[in-house]
């Protein structure tokens, strides 16, 4: 008994913490697996900013063609810029794991199960608190992962961020709030001071996408599973019924 509740929490432990809660980030976002238009979007976004280094080594082009309702023909034309992948691979990066290091000091990650792992607020706040930095090799660094190795690959669209003394409306660590305006008041405001090809609400838009695209990813099952969910619960209301009414019967003959 011993060993079979041991070798039971030796399998649970390590999906109790994949899913658990992220550490405390700035930034909070709600996935909508069902928004497929968010999902499209979001696969677009991490074709053309983020797979020439992050790959998607246990996720096919094929499969979420297939989940997001994207024909093939429009698959290919539009995000596989690769003549090496086809439809039905897995869905690799351009860039070695060696060049990787060699260019940014470090591999950079395969991302598959980054959304289950880290969780989408904590994906979200990094992908919008990236700044600028000139001590850093790359130019930038990042308010929730400090000396990120990672260049702002989405500067383009958001612009250049910077931290500067400004008031927040969010809460800011260190700061107080302000009781005449009801903001923080702080040194540690980032602020967008060089705009980028989309407003900073446009922005935060594309990011949310980019997101829910990659928590779809770390379990795209999810998505049947909830189309499922209703059937399985009306057969179940279903059976429940007709054993009950079958137990009655039995019983009547019983007594």
């Amino acid at each position: 008994m011993k060993k079979q509740l041991f070798a039971l929490l030796f399998v649970l432990v390590p999906f109790a913490a994949m899913a658990a809660p992220a550490a405390d980030v700035p930034y909070s976002m709600t996935p909508d697996l069902n928004d497929q238009a968010s999902l499209q979007r979001g696969m677009q976004l991490y074709t053309n900013y983020c797979m020439s280094c992050h790959s998607l080594e246990h996720h096919r082009f094929a499969r979420s063609a297939e989940d997001l309702g994207m024909p093939q023909d429009l698959v290919e034309q539009n995000l596989i810029f690769s003549s090496e992948l086809a439809f039905n691979d897995q869905m690799h990066s351009a860039m070695t794991s060696e060049d990787g290091a060699n260019w940014f000091g470090a591999a950079a990650p395969d991302l598959t199960l980054h959304g289950r792992l880290r969780g989408g607020d904590w994906i979200y706040s990094y992908l919008l608190t990236f700044y600028r930095d000139p001590n850093r090799d790359t130019g930038v660094n990042n308010a929730v992962f400090d000396m990120v190795a990672m260049p702002n690959v989405l500067e383009p669209l958001q612009g250049v961020q910077e931290r500067v003394c400004s008031q927040s409306d969010r809460p800011i660590e260190g700061a107080e709030l302000d009781p005449l305006t009801g903001k923080y008041q702080s040194c540690d405001v980032l602020q967008v001071t060089r705009p980028g090809s989309m407003e900073p609400e446009e922005f935060e838009e594309a990011v949310y996408d980019l997101t829910n695209f990659l928590v779809y990813v770390g379990e795209p099952s999810k998505l049947q599973a909830q189309a499922l969910a209703p059937k399985v619960l009306l057969f179940i209301f279903i059976f429940g019924v007709i054993a009950y009414l079958l137990k009655r019967e039995y019983w009547r003959d019983i007594h």
